[in-house]
């Protein structure tokens, strides 16, 4: 099965497409990764890409695609994959289409995890970070038993910039303004699976393995 994972920061696709990916055996690839993985090893794609993000500037979408490409092509992919975080807008889409033509495949399924802004604020805002252990925990959710304090180490726990509010909010105005429209992208192309996302991970996961029919 060959799935793309779309939904908002924080909205849970990252979670979900490591549970499916130990369900179906398949690879969960996220472009990160990838990137980080071509930059560790030296290769050539993976030199470009390093060169654009030692300026601080965004690798080029014909360079991202075939880094794509080049690890979708790899004999672990041969009975599917679960793409998570590509693609992020239409070009890249567009991009991700042309590429899987070129190899005789298709995407089957396009998971898209429901959450609304005010939630995903909440979720994200909440969270908080052992710097010392790695811990998590939530203000609202998972509260550390003594305030501010990691219950597993004793450390001072923090927010991250990336779960600071306002940060949150930007992006998910970026997120609304990208990556949204894909939904309806892939919806004509009859290839959307909604589902809403829960609080409890393990009922997000029920709901994913339902639509999917496995």
């Amino acid at each position: 099965m060959k799935l793309i994972m779309l939904g908002a920061p924080g909205a849970g696709k990252g979670t979900q497409a490591a549970k499916l990916s130990e369900k179906l055996n398949i690879p969960h690839i996220s472009t990160g990764d990838i990137f980080r993985n071509n930059i560790k090893n030296g290769t050539e794609l993976g030199k470009k890409a390093k060169e654009y993000i030692d300026k601080g500037m965004l690798v080029p979408d014909e360079l991202t695609i075939s880094i794509v490409k080049d690890r979708l092509m790899q004999e672990d992919c041969k009975n599917g994959f679960i793409l998570d975080g590509f693609p992020r807008t239409i070009p890249q889409a567009e991009y991700l289409q042309k590429a899987l033509n070129e190899m005789g495949t298709d995407i089957d399924h396009v998971v898209n995890i429901d959450v609304d802004d005010g939630e995903i604020i909440k979720r994200m805002s909440g969270r908080r970070v052992c710097p010392n252990c790695g811990a998590t925990f939530h203000t609202v959710f998972k509260p550390t038993k003594t305030e501010g304090t990691c219950d597993l180490c004793q450390a001072k726990v923090i927010q991250r910039e990336d779960d600071k509010e306002e940060t949150v909010i930007s992006r998910l105005k970026t997120y609304h303004e990208q990556t949204e429209p894909l939904i309806d992208f892939y919806s004509k192309k009859g290839k959307i699976l909604t589902v809403a996302g829960r609080k409890e991970i393990e009922e997000t996961s029920k709901a994913v393995l339902e639509v999917l029919g496995v």
